[in-house]
């Protein structure tokens, strides 16, 4: 942490090492949020008194357990199970599952630890908690799959319910992983609870919009980034790294407002499309055969597939990072500002490293922290628990209504708490303190728990 951060800071972070060593991603969330706060422990003494903030930076439930399958040839394979129930201050805990060989202890704290901020953020009554596994699901069969999820589910149910955890998909757990996890949830519980997940399918439970929801509400609060300095979408060139769920409707978004999203990504390179990436060409790709951008560019006249490489490479005015955690650093973010970009909005999960924001914010890039910009996913999960509660089924256009009000709200917190405490137009802490006062009043509200 920088030298200017108050001893009292420097304390807690120095705790959280200690008690979480080698988790560097958790300890970079940790650090991005603790250097916000500095200015709300100078003016509230109380939250340094009853140690509000290390009480929020220690989950109140860490679960950890083996999930053991059978492979499609007979073969018994062992992976590894998480959920971190971080905070229940503002109601249940609240967080997609991960599926992907990367997953640890560290990176579901990260995320959890995210999820806390975020979910206080969009306003609705949702605590903070991510979870995933180990299990890489590319690859395998959709009987394998399945006998994974109910594996999963088998141990993980006794800690869910929906006045306690509710999860949702993340990378790696979409809708036949959402549908497999619930009907073992079902199985087991005899209940059909239809609030315990969100991301269900849209013919039992879920949510019209929620597929597109992180992506579009990405793109809203870019627009009302742009709003704020008098610009919009219209004939902006557009990067989207990524070619996921949030990738492909953060794209989808773009173009209805104007824009031109002109290249996007996956594990094996970028392609560039000048023409605007074709989005029913993409999601035949990505989504109906499960390829690789490559296979769009072979498909494509005019698009141009590069191995390998850094997406960042392409020129354009607003970069949206979609794909994973510090996927864009310092040297990336000086060549997205000398080429022109002067918009970042962060799709994924902290995708940009602590040197790319700081370049960001010294050549006057526009900057939406991903715990502001990506909310629009675990808003419309909350809209989907809404509905789930009431039996009811709003249509697209009001459920997409309701989204963009709730990242034009957060926009605007964000701005005001960004002024009202001395940064104007720094929405990473604008974000960070809006989040955590909301968080640290029902803390207090609750007692020492």
């Amino acid at each position: 942490m920088s030298g200017e951060v108050p001893a009292t800071v420097l304390g807690i972070y120095d705790e959280v090492l200690r008690r979480n060593p080698g988790e560097t991603e958790f300890h970079q969330a940790v650090r991005e949020v603790l250097e916000s706060l500095a200015v709300v422990l100078d003016r509230h003494s109380e939250y340094t008194e009853m140690k509000t903030v290390e009480r929020i930076c220690e989950p109140e439930r860490q679960i950890i357990f083996r999930v053991p399958w059978q492979d499609d040839r007979g073969d018994v394979q062992i992976n590894r199970g998480f959920r971190v129930e971080f905070n229940s201050a503002l109601g249940p805990y609240k967080g997609g599952l991960r599926f992907h060989p990367s997953v640890n202890l560290g990176i579901v704290k990260f995320l959890g630890f995210e999820q806390i901020f975020k979910n206080a953020l969009t306003g609705m009554p949702i605590g903070g908690g991510k979870g995933g596994s180990d299990f890489d699901p590319k690859g395998r069969s959709d009987s394998e799959v399945m006998r994974f999820c109910q594996s999963f589910m088998t141990e993980l149910y006794r800690h869910l319910g929906e006045y306690t955890d509710v999860p949702a998909g993340d990378i790696g757990v979409g809708a036949r992983e959402i549908g497999y996890l619930f009907g073992q949830y079902k199985r087991i519980t005899n209940r059909y609870e239809s609030g315990v997940l969100t991301g269900k399918g849209l013919g039992w439970g879920g949510a019209l919009v929620r597929t597109e929801a992180t992506g579009y509400g990405a793109v809203f609060f870019a627009e009302a980034m742009m709003a704020a300095r008098g610009e919009d979408f219209a004939g902006k060139r557009v990067v989207v790294s990524g070619s996921g769920n949030v990738a492909v409707y953060a794209i989808e978004k773009v173009h209805q407002l104007g824009g031109t999203a002109v290249a996007c990504s996956d594990s094996s390179g970028y392609v560039v499309d000048d023409k605007g990436i074709d989005l029913e060409l993409l999601k035949q790709v990505k989504e109906v055969e499960r390829g690789r951008v490559a296979d769009y560019a072979e498909r494509r006249d005019g698009a141009t597939f590069v191995p390998g490489g850094s997406i960042w490479d392409v020129p354009c005015d607003v970069a949206i990072p979609s794909a994973t955690q510090n996927e864009l650093d310092g040297d990336a973010a000086a060549v997205l500002a000398r080429s022109g970009c002067r918009y970042v909005a962060e799709g994924a999960n902290m995708p940009a490293t602590p040197s790319a924001v700081k370049v960001f914010r010294e050549a006057g890039v526009g900057f939406a922290p991903g715990k502001a910009a990506n909310a629009g996913g675990v808003a419309t999960s909350a809209l989907e628990m809404q509905q789930n509660a009431s039996r009811d089924r709003w249509t697209f256009e009001h459920t997409e209504d309701r989204l963009a009000e709730i990242m034009r709200d957060i926009h605007t917190r964000c701005h005001e708490t960004a002024e009202e405490y001395g940064s104007p137009g720094d929405l990473v802490l604008g974000a960070n303190v809006a989040g955590f006062l909301q968080v640290a009043e029902a803390v207090h509200a609750h007692g020492l728990i």
